[in-house]
Order: C-alpha cells, then sequence, then structure tokens
C-alpha cells in the first residue's frame, strides 16, 4: 500500500512523532495505521529507555492551583538542555503533569505518571516526547501545600517555584514573601526550626575560628555568641531582611501585618542533580585529532 502525505500527517498528529518517523513507521507496517502507531509507541519507549541515564538537569518548574486558593501544587520536569526547556511541546507536557497533580491526592511521583491526560498515561506520553524531542524527559519531584490560611506562590523565569502557607496577612503578602524566599532561599522558617546538629556544627566551625584569633575565652564565647546568632538570621526565612526593604526584617514585616508563616516549599531546577561540565578545549582537540 502506498504510503501518502495525509496519512504522514494523521499519524504525525495521533502521535507527536517527527514526520520521517511517521513515514517510516507507515512503510514498515503497510500503511497499517494501527500497526503504525503500536510501532511508534514501541520505539519510543525503546528510545526512552536509552535515554534514561543520561543526565537531565534543566527543565521547569510549573504551578497548577485550585480555585478557591487553598491547594497548590509544584512539579519539577527535568530535560537535558535549557533550548528544550523553552521547547512549546515539553512546556505543554509539564502543565498536563501539573494539572495531574493537582487532581491526584498524592505526591507520588509514579502513581502520577499512571494516570491519564488527553487520553493516555503521562508515562505514555512522556516517552512519545522523549522519541520526538530527541532528550531524556523526566518528572522529577511533587509537592502540595494545602492551607486554611493564605497561600501564596511564584515562580520565577520557569526554574524556581515557591510557596508559603500563611496565617493571617493577606494574598499580596503571601505572594511577596513567596517572592523573598525564591531570592534570598533560607532554609529555615525560624532559629527554632534549625536541627540542634546544624547548630552545633555551625558552633564548633565558628569556636575554632575564634581560637586562633588568641583572645582570652570570655572574649571567644562572646564572639561565637554573636556569629552565630548572625548565621542563624541569615539562613532564617524570620531573620532575614526583606528582600523589598532591607531596614526590616520579615519577622519585623510579620509582626507589622498580624501574621505567621506556617511553612514554605522552594523548588529549583537541577538542584542535587550533578551535571557534566563540558571541556570545550579538550572536545575542539578530539575534534582535531580526529578522536
Amino acid at each position: 500500500m502506498a504510503v501518502t502525505a495525509s496519512m504522514v500527517k494523521e499519524l504525525r498528529e495521533r502521535t507527536g512523532a517527527g514526520m520521517m518517523e511517521c513515514k517510516k513507521a507507515l512503510v514498515e507496517t503497510g500503511g497499517d495505521m494501527e500497526a503504525a502507531v503500536e510501532h511508534l509507541r514501541k520505539t519510543g519507549l525503546a528510545q526512552a529507555d536509552k535515554k534514561a541515564s543520561r543526565v537531565a538537569a534543566e527543565g521547569k518548574i510549573v504551578l497548577a492551583g485550585n480555585d478557591d486558593h487553598t491547594e497548590v501544587v509544584m512539579v519539577e520536569v527535568n530535560c537535558e538542555t535549557d533550548f528544550v526547556a523553552k521547547d512549546d511541546s515539553f512546556n505543554a507536557f509539564a502543565q498536563d503533569v501539573a494539572a495531574a497533580a493537582l487532581s491526584a491526592d498524592s505526591t507520588d511521583v509514579d502513581a502520577l505518571m499512571a494516570t491519564e491526560a488527553n487520553g493516555q498515561s503521562l508515562e505514555l506520553a512522556r516517552q512519545a516526547l522523549v522519541a520526538k524531542i530527541g532528550e531524556n524527559i523526566q518528572v522529577r519531584r511533587v509537592v502540595r501545600t494545602r492551607t486554611d490560611g493564605t497561600l501564596g506562590s511564584y515562580v520565577h523565569g520557569g526554574r524556581i517555584g515557591v510557596t508559603v502557607d500563611l496565617e493571617g496577612g493577606n494574598a499580596e503578602l503571601a505572594k511577596d514573601l513567596a517572592m523573598h524566599v525564591a531570592a534570598l532561599s533560607p532554609e529555615f522558617v525560624s532559629a527554632d526550626d534549625v536541627p540542634a546538629d546544624v547548630i552545633a556544627k555551625e558552633k564548633d566551625i565558628l569556636v575554632a575560628q575564634a581560637a586562633d584569633t588568641g583572645k582570652p575565652a570570655e572574649i571567644i564565647e562572646k564572639m561565637v555568641t554573636g556569629r552565630l546568632r548572625k548565621h542563624l538570621a541569615g539562613i532564617t526565612l524570620l531573620g532575614q531582611p526583606f528582600v523589598k526593604d532591607g531596614d526590616v526584617t520579615v519577622a519585623d514585616l510579620l509582626k507589622q501585618h498580624d501574621a505567621k508563616v506556617r511553612g514554605f516549599n522552594r523548588l529549583a531546577v537541577g538542584e542535587g542533580i550533578e551535571k557534566k561540565e563540558d571541556n570545550f578545549a579538550e572536545e575542539v582537540m578530539q575534534q582535531v585529532s580526529g578522536g
């Protein structure tokens, strides 16, 4: 059976695969459309498996929230290059993942990928996208925030996402605090939330540094106490100067609005993933030498 342009177009619309892959599939299956669809799915699975070991440390943070602003999810969807992170198909997939995550009552990625969107599971959609784009694509994390208070959220450039759960205050304050967390990346809400072992480790470092000064023990103790207080202020949301007004701390700002931060979540694309560093000089030498 002859393969026509309209058949290639139909297969491409059904599978999202590239034009040449569609034509090849139709040729190999004798023009049988259903067999060609199955062939592309199997091929896509094989390609997805082959690319799964490649580092995917670029991508997008995408948010989805309900209409009454009491619940929001953040998802991190990864790819290999920043170029693909800007691709329309990749971004449409990321939006589908976020919408499905909002509907599901779970943050389990495997369970999420088994749910359906647009008539197929997210996992099959991921595999098809890998086959179409040619990069490893992974859904890495899902974070859900529910509140009976005020929920603030913010995404910066698609690379950093933040949610803030606020008691009291208002939507503008919650949004400002989400922007603050995105910019200054506090590790904890307050000094009371910092684990004892983290404080002890930092204190040991400060004591060792102060001991080199040769000052008396009582002076060293005061130095360590002051430096430790400054360090804790720097890593806690309440202790940091507010990003929009450095003259007040976040704690002062909350007091002005009779509000309290219950918690926050911050995701940054690729954090914790070991990225491959390109050595361009070595790459050029390999090309020159024919390696």
